[in-house]
């Protein structure tokens, strides 16, 4: 290449540089920062936002959180159509294998564990979405803080669609799939349980984060705008007068979840 056309091309270059350390820098320091936000629920500022499988896998993202006792988790739950997850037993298992063999309900099939802190779910719930359950939501729990922001225990969740049986991706073990958007699950929780009138107040607080393409421990793909929902359970079961109180995010965590929602789009190959 002669001499002058390298000169020419050397401004290029550096512009190209400058770009591309203007774009890391908003993309990975600025703008994470700007639209982190824990000033509704502090206390789990420093927590992690994703589970993990047995094997040390990273499992679904934490989505979900309510407030409240473990008796007005459950009361809660139950008033919004979700019913308890059987725990993981011989007799549950076939049961549940008995369900999807034969396109029969089972409302109170078992979830596979996740772990957070080390430790199993406390609390499964689920929603029958087919006719057997190899299709239904459901939601994990596990209480964080005996006490948070507004002196009642907090309970951390993860809640996804299960949208067929299959085999692990990662292990070869049989296993739920899930579906990918799993903000959609997360915010028809919370409907249910406003629809209910079992929720004083609804807010956001930082989760993992915006991502397009993440895994889950089962090697199945999910999208979420990093967001944890969170409800404010009403106590010792008294329902709500009325549609619970919306909190809303800062302008710029707005502005960033309404950017997300075309994102979201292509992300679901819409």
């Amino acid at each position: 290449m002669p001499p002058s056309v390298k000169h020419d091309l050397r401004p290029i270059w550096h512009w190209a540089l400058l770009a591309f350390l203007v774009w890391a820098a908003l993309a990975y320091v600025m703008l994470p920062r700007l639209w982190t936000h824990h000033q509704n629920q502090p206390g789990i500022k420093h927590l992690p936002m994703v589970t993990q499988t047995k094997q040390g896998i990273p499992g679904d993202p934490i989505d979900v959180g309510l407030v409240g006792s473990r008796e007005d988790v459950i009361r809660a739950m139950y008033a919004a159509g979700w019913r308890a997850a059987d725990p993981v037993t011989l007799k549950s298992s076939l049961a549940i294998i008995g369900s999807v063999l034969l396109d029969r309900p089972d409302l109170k099939a078992p979830v596979s564990p996740l772990y957070y802190d080390g430790r199993p779910e406390d609390l499964a719930f689920e929603k029958e979405v087919g006719r057997s359950a190899d299709r239904r939501d459901h939601v994990r729990f596990w209480k964080v803080l005996d006490v948070g922001a507004e002196r009642r225990p907090v309970w951390l969740g993860s809640a996804t669609y299960d949208r067929g049986v299959g085999l692990s991706h990662y292990t070869g073990a049989v296993t739920h799939h899930i579906g990918p958007d799993v903000d959609a699950v997360r915010d028809l929780l919370i409907a249910d349980l406003d629809r209910a009138h079992r929720l004083t107040a609804i807010y956001q607080v930082t989760g993992l984060g915006p991502v397009v393409f993440g895994r889950n421990g089962g090697g199945d793909p999910y999208y979420t705008d990093g967001e944890v929902r969170f409800g404010r359970l009403v106590a010792d079961g008294v329902p709500a007068s009325g549609p619970a109180t919306i909190i809303a995010p800062p302008p710029l965590v707005g502005l960033k979840d309404q950017l997300w929602k075309s994102v979201e789009g292509l992300a679901g190959g819409e």
